[in-house]
C-alpha cells in the first residue's frame, strides 16, 4: 500500500468515525424527544465535506483516558 492509498484510507476512517458518531447523536436525541426513526437518520454533508462545527464536535477530544 503506497503512502497516498494509507493516507487516503486514514482520512476515509475519520470521517466515518466523525460520521457515526453524529448519527449515534443525532439518534439518541431524536429517541429521547419523541421523533420518529427516520428523521433521525439525517445526514446532509456538502459535496462529502463534513461541516468545521459539526467536526470540532464530533471529532475526537485530545483529552486521554489513563
Amino acid at each position: 500500500m503506497s503512502t497516498q492509498e494509507r493516507a487516503r484510507a486514514l482520512m476515509m476512517r475519520h470521517y466515518q468515525l466523525i460520521k457515526n458518531r453524529q448519527q449515534s447523536m443525532l439518534e439518541r436525541t431524536g429517541e429521547e424527544i419523541g421523533l420518529p426513526g427516520e428523521v433521525s437518520h439525517y445526514w446532509n454533508p456538502i459535496q462529502g465535506k463534513i461541516d468545521p462545527n459539526a467536526r470540532m464536535t464530533y471529532d475526537r477530544s485530545n483529552a486521554a483516558m489513563s
